[in-house]
Parts: C-alpha cells; sequence; structure tokens
C-alpha cells in the first residue's frame, strides 16, 4: 500500500553563494513561484521511511523557467525527486535571471 506524503516547499533567497560558474552569476532575488510541481515520494524513501530536506540552488530565466539546479544538501534517496519537480516549476518573469535557493521537505507522514 502506497501511503500519502505530506510536504512543505520553502523558497527563500539568500545572500550570497559562489557554486556557479561565472556564466550564470546571477543575483540571488526572491521571486515569485507561479507554478510549482510537487515532487513524487521515492519508493525506496517510503519504504525506508527516509524523511528530510533537499537543498537546491536554482538559476532561473528572465521568462521564469528554471535552467539550472545545483544540489547543495539533502539525502541522495530524495534528490531526484526534489530535483526532476523543481525543474518544472514556472516564477515570475523578470528582467535578468536571478538564482535562488529552495528547500523541498520530505515527511512519510
Amino acid at each position: 500500500m502506497r501511503r500519502r506524503t505530506a510536504f512543505s516547499l520553502l523558497v527563500y533567497a539568500t545572500i550570497a553563494w559562489s557554486g556557479f560558474s561565472p556564466a550564470q552569476d546571477a543575483p540571488m532575488v526572491q521571486r515569485k513561484v507561479v507554478v510549482r510541481v510537487a515532487p513524487s515520494y521515492p519508493e525506496l524513501a517510503s519504504k525506508g521511511n527516509i524523511h528530510g530536506t533537499v537543498k537546491l540552488i536554482v538559476l532561473i530565466a528572465s521568462d521564469g523557467r528554471v535552467k539550472t539546479t545545483k544540489i547543495v544538501g539533502g539525502n541522495p534517496v530524495l534528490v531526484k525527486a526534489a530535483v526532476e519537480a523543481v525543474e518544472k516549476w514556472r516564477f515570475e518573469a523578470g528582467p535578468e535571471p536571478t538564482k535562488e535557493q529552495i528547500e523541498v521537505n520530505f515527511d512519510p507522514h
């Protein structure tokens, strides 16, 4: 039997991070999420009662699409599901590309 999962997403801006190449040196500015796709809870995580937070830095194009993702931390079992979901997100359009730090929380209860 597959359990329903609860998750919460927290999007916030941070002041500095140097993990992207200079070509991707966009400012860290919080942009409104227009389309938010919920991650699917991995079967292995469900069976193993694995929970936790995946932290990502995403580069958002001026049209609001996620261009790249950089994994900052989190359980490897949960990372793929978080990245796949966040890559489908859409943000409000902006005058230039920006970076956001995103946390995706997985809780099996």
